[in-house]
């Protein structure tokens, strides 16, 4: 897990309108190596953040539903053709399902159900990088989350 020792503002701190969104400073956008995964704990949740080599950031949660295990950030980053176009996935490093890392939607179950009845595809958050540092959206109270990354 990687602990930022340079913060680039409070956690938590709003930016745009009160209550409507705020984003916590997670790591340097150095500290990420391109298609390796690194785990960080965001409001109390396990993220994996995945830096590919286009310089996006994408980030998802940590926690495989197949294998019920927190270790999706040591997944096999590549890509798939969905609908005709790449798209770039982790593969669980524990029993090789396939997830977009746009999106969280699981691509190939590879023969497997999720554990404990848990949904197939992965929660995904906003990332954004502003000044070299990466920074993860957290819901606000009226729900508003995220979905994309941001290229640095």
């Amino acid at each position: 897990m990687t602990v930022l020792d340079q913060p680039a503002r409070e956690a938590g701190q709003p930016t745009g309108p009160a209550g409507t969104t705020s984003w916590t400073a997670v790591c340097r956008l150095d500290d990420l190596a391109p298609e390796r995964g690194v785990a960080a704990l965001v409001a109390g949740e396990q993220v994996a953040l995945f830096r590919l080599v286009d310089g996006t950031v994408l980030a998802v949660q940590q926690h495989d539903p197949f294998c019920d295990a927190y270790v999706l950030a040591r997944g096999i980053v590549g890509s798939r053709l969905v609908d005709g176009a790449p798209v770039p996935t982790v593969a669980s490093p524990m029993y090789k399902q396939v997830f977009d890392l746009r999106t969280g939607a699981c691509l190939d179950l590879a023969g497997k159900a999720p554990a404990r009845g848990m949904a197939p595809d992965l929660r995904t958050w906003h990332v954004r990088v502003t000044g070299g540092i990466v920074e993860i959206e957290v819901p606000s109270t009226d729900g508003a989350g995220g979905r994309t990354g941001e290229r640095a």
